[in-house]
């Protein structure tokens, strides 16, 4: 996120600092630097998007050399989160086992929540 998103408008999101794949690597010693490493990440991410203005969306910005309009980075990247994100859940859930708490609706639940959703107004 450090590489895509820090001087989005200027800079290809590919930096030369970045170390691809080193970040595949478990070299966090703590939850804490985890945590903080996450939280630097999604910072810079929201500080970027707040600078954006509307006129910029139809800008051209570059990652690895290919060209984007700021839209089209965008959606890109969002796609690119929730693919990580899918990753992340498909772990806890291996890891948690039957201790998993489902984020939408638990399995075997569905017909009671359609039930219930479809009754309201």
């Amino acid at each position: 996120m450090l590489s895509r998103w820090t001087n989005f408008l200027t800079e290809d999101g590919e930096k030369e600092w970045r170390k691809r794949d080193e970040e595949c690597e478990d070299t966090y010693s703590s939850k804490e630097q985890l945590i903080a490493a996450w939280s630097n990440g999604w910072n810079c991410l929201f500080s970027a998007l707040q600078q954006i203005k509307e006129e910029d969306l139809v800008c051209i910005v570059y990652i690895r050399n290919q060209g984007h309009t700021v839209t089209e980075a965008i959606n890109r990247q969002m796609m690119h989160y929730a693919y990580h994100i899918g990753q992340i859940v498909l772990l806890g859930k291996q890891i948690k086992g039957s201790n998993w708490k489902s984020l939408s609706i638990p399995i075997g639940q569905s017909k009671r929540y359609n039930k219930n959703k479809l009754k309201k107004k």
